[in-house]
């Protein structure tokens, strides 16, 4: 399995947390049908998506993206230490993310721009590390980007009652003045580009890459399943707009589909990435 890839003048790393067993698909999936998932089991197995138990399989990862001119992480995944519901996920101290950073021929210095598609507990966790009794950014030399809606649509919740993800993992690094919280089309020169994808959360983005054209795009949790290229009405439990969600999903994999872009997904299993394609009323992706 291969976890380094080019496109175009990009190199790609994927930095791989988990990869594992999650939720029973129409438990994930509140308005899957038995007839849905009938049609689609034997394609879902093959591709490791879906156990025996018709449990799905998801991969939790991070992408590093070098363009010409800098280091990207985007989606900082799970993290340690950090106390959360899901118990693999809670006060973990495993190594597995950071000798995952190591053998991409990496270290935490070396990241230039950390981005986040969304604030879930998933996609921030080593956005932070414990130091003593507070939490740090863990990529000391690079500025934290964060979308305007996402954050204030978090500040808001966190303001009713504490979010822990929000709380040790993004507003650390706001105090430690290493954030950046920036608008929907913002870019970074001519490589780096936010695509607003709402519905999972209110400020969700995806995020493209490439030299004037969309050569690699980071879907974050707008895709959460190849069940979902198949049935792109099909929302997880765990969006906040499952109806908006579902447009916006629609109308990313019409953009994309049958183009030379490559999506990389946070959560397919491995490969985890492809170019989509048509198929029908719904897509595929085609490993690349």
């Amino acid at each position: 399995m291969a976890l380094t890839f080019s496109v175009a003048d990009l190199t790609i790393h994927r930095i791989i947390e988990q990869e594992t067993t999650f939720l029973p698909a129409r438990e994930m999936f509140p308005e899957l049908t038995p007839e849905m998932l009938d049609a689609e089991r034997s394609a879902l197995q093959a591709a490791n998506a879906l156990d025996a138990q018709d449990t799905l399989i998801l991969c939790f990862q991070s992408y590093v993206v070098k363009t010409p001119h800098h280091t990207i992480l985007i989606d900082s995944c799970i993290g340690n230490d950090k106390p959360r519901a899901r118990p693999v996920w809670n006060m973990k101290t495993d190594d597995t993310y950071m000798r995952a950073l190591d053998a991409a021929g990496m270290s935490v210095d070396d990241i230039d721009i950390v981005m986040c598609t969304h604030l879930h507990t998933d996609h921030v966790g080593w956005n932070t590390r414990r130091d003593n009794d507070r939490w740090v950014p863990t990529f000391p030399n690079a500025r934290y980007l964060f979308a305007q809606r996402e954050y204030d649509y978090w500040v808001a919740q966190n303001a009713k009652a504490e979010v822990p993800p929000f709380a040790d993992s993004v507003l650390p690094v706001v105090e430690a003045k290493r954030a950046d919280i920036v608008m929907d089309d913002f870019a970074i020169g001519d490589h780096v580009r936010l695509v607003p994808t709402p519905g999972h959360t209110p400020g969700h983005v995806a995020i493209a890459l490439g030299k004037g054209k969309d050569d690699a795009v980071f879907a974050g949790d707008l895709i959460h399943s190849p069940l979902q290229l198949a049935y792109p009405e099909l929302s997880p439990k765990f969006d906040v707009d499952p109806a908006q969600a579902a447009v916006t999903r629609r109308t990313f994999l019409e953009r994309y589909g049958d183009t030379a872009t490559v999506c990389c997904t946070a959560h397919f299993p491995s490969p985890s990435a492809g170019r989509i394609k048509r198929k029908g009323n719904g897509f595929s992706c085609e490993a690349i």
